[in-house]
Parts: structure tokens; C-alpha cells; sequence
């Protein structure tokens, strides 16, 4: 197996693991903010305690350790933004609103890596936005708040993606992570005072929510974090964000099982959805014809 075949294999598993991040969000009671910051202090703190992430993170210099904790800035905001979105919506619309990475991802990553604009990328992009509008159209206008927090969500995920695709390769997988979310688990405490909230910025979860906070941190985020970040050595960020487009999909198909989302949302969501994610099989056609 190639290593361009076994990167596209791992960021697919990624993505079915990301599919239930929707979910467990929507399943812990604690608020966005809360679920954030617990999420990355749990994964930060775990991989602190790996010798190996100290001895990869001292032979660092400080400069490239000072744009790995800005990106961590990028990933707090978009868990913290993607998160408010299924507090607001459900989870089926703001896992759909990740779909609009590919037209953010075919303007910016261009711009972070110093080329020209591909225009198959922008023709890929521009293919999503019919569905998009099917999508919006048909979102109930009590969630039509939730799917805006969640487009901002997309924009900060495309930023997070492009900045990870240029400086992956200039350390340690484990010891991006720990440094990304280490940081952005330090904004979010500098934050909290700031944003208004009932009682206490991060209250202690209960036990059902310590299970699922645990799952998420463990199953769903260091796992896939880690793995995406060695993908992305091997296949572009434009690749990884569009099968990453399939994680509507999964969280669609849970949320409907779990939480009969399917009644809050009509057949012209579901057809946006569809157009959405034929880009994403579009897409490797097109590059094997090429």
C-alpha cells in the first residue's frame, strides 16, 4: 500500500470518528463553552503525560512553538463556535455546515501556501454551493442562528486546516497536539470571564457526562487529531477536507436513530445534503481522469 493510499485510509477513519462528535455534543448537558474547554484540557493533559511529547517539545524552537499554540487559538474557536451551533440547531445542521470548508479551503489554503488558485478546487468548491442553498432554504427559522455560528465554524476550520497542512511536518504529531490544544485550552479560561454564562464558566460534569466527556476526548479527538495530522504529510488539505464532507453523513444517520431529527427537517435538507456530498466522490474521479 502506498502511503498516499494508507493516508486516505486514515483520514477516512478519522472522519467516521469525528461523525460522533456531533453527537456526544449534543448528548453532554454541559454548556458549549464547558464542553470545549474539558474536551482539550482532558487531551492536553493526557499526552502531557507522555515522556516522549517533553522531549520532542524542548528540542523545539520558540517560534515554531508560537504557531502551533496559534493554531491551537483557530481549533478552540472552531470547537467552540461548532459546538454553540448544535446548541442552537441539532446536530445534523451543524455537522452540514462543515461542508463549506472546501470553498473556504480552495481561497485560503492557496493564500497560506504562497501559490496560485487551482480552479479545479474552486470548480470542486462551487459545485457544493446548490446544496448549501437547499440546505439553508430548508432550515427551520428557529435554527437559522445555530447554522450561522455554524458557517463561522466552517471558516475557522478551514483556517485551522490550511495553517496545520503547512507546519505538520516540522514536529512530533503528539507533540502538535499537545501544544494546539494546551493553548487553546489557555484562551478559553482567558475568555471565559468575558462571555456571559449561568454560575460557574466550567461547572464539573456529572458522571454520564465524565463518560462521554471521556469518549469524546479519548475516541474522537486525540485519536483522530493525531492521525489527521499524519495523514496530511501525504495527501492535500483540499483531499482531507472533502472526505472529511462525509461527516454529515454519520452524524446525520446517529442523530436521526438517536434524537429523531429526521421530523425537524424536511426532504430539500436532506437533497442540499445529498449534492454536498457528491462532491466529495467527485472529486477523486476527477483527479484519476487526470
Amino acid at each position: 500500500m502506498t502511503a498516499h493510499s494508507k493516508a486516505l485510509l486514515q483520514i477516512h477513519f478519522c472522519v467516521v470518528l469525528w461523525g460522533l462528535t456531533a453527537i456526544l455534543g449534543k448528548m453532554i448537558s454541559l454548556p458549549a463553552m464547558a464542553l470545549v474547554w474539558w474536551r482539550m484540557l482532558l487531551v492536553s493533559g493526557l499526552v502531557l503525560l507522555l515522556p516522549r511529547v517533553w522531549r520532542s517539545l524542548r528540542a523545539l524552537p520558540p517560534r515554531l512553538i508560537a504557531i502551533y499554540a496559534g493554531i491551537g487559538w483557530l481549533v478552540a474557536l472552531h470547537w467552540l463556535s461548532f459546538y454553540a451551533a448544535v446548541k442552537l440547531a441539532n446536530a445534523s445542521i451543524a455537522a452540514t455546515s462543515m461542508a463549506l470548508c472546501p470553498i473556504f479551503l480552495a481561497v485560503i489554503e492557496p493564500w497560506v501556501a504562497g501559490r496560485a488558485l487551482n480552479p479545479r478546487e474552486l470548480t470542486l468548491g462551487l459545485f457544493v454551493l446548490p446544496g448549501v442553498v437547499l440546505v439553508v432554504g430548508a432550515t427551520p427559522e428557529g435554527m437559522q442562528m445555530g447554522l450561522l455560528v455554524g458557517v463561522v465554524s466552517a471558516l475557522l476550520a478551514s483556517l485551522f486546516a490550511a495553517f496545520n497542512k503547512r507546519y505538520v511536518h516540522a514536529a512530533d504529531a503528539l507533540s502538535v497536539t499537545a501544544i494546539e490544544l494546551g493553548a487553546g485550552t489557555v484562551l478559553l479560561t482567558l475568555l471565559a470571564p468575558l462571555l456571559p454564562h449561568d454560575g460557574a464558566a466550567f461547572p464539573l460534569p456529572d458522571l454520564r457526562d465524565t463518560v462521554l466527556l471521556l469518549v469524546l476526548a479519548l475516541g474522537c479527538t486525540l485519536l483522530p487529531f493525531s492521525l489527521s495530522l499524519v495523514a496530511l504529510r501525504h495527501i492535500s488539505t483540499f483531499t482531507a477536507q472533502l472526505a472529511i464532507n462525509l461527516e454529515p453523513v454519520y452524524a446525520i444517520v446517529l442523530a436521526a436513530l438517536l434524537f429523531g431529527e429526521q421530523r425537524q427537517l424536511d426532504v430539500y435538507f436532506y437533497l442540499g445534503v445529498a449534492i454536498i456530498i457528491a462532491a466529495v466522490l467527485l472529486q477523486p474521479l476527477w483527479e484519476r481522469r487526470r
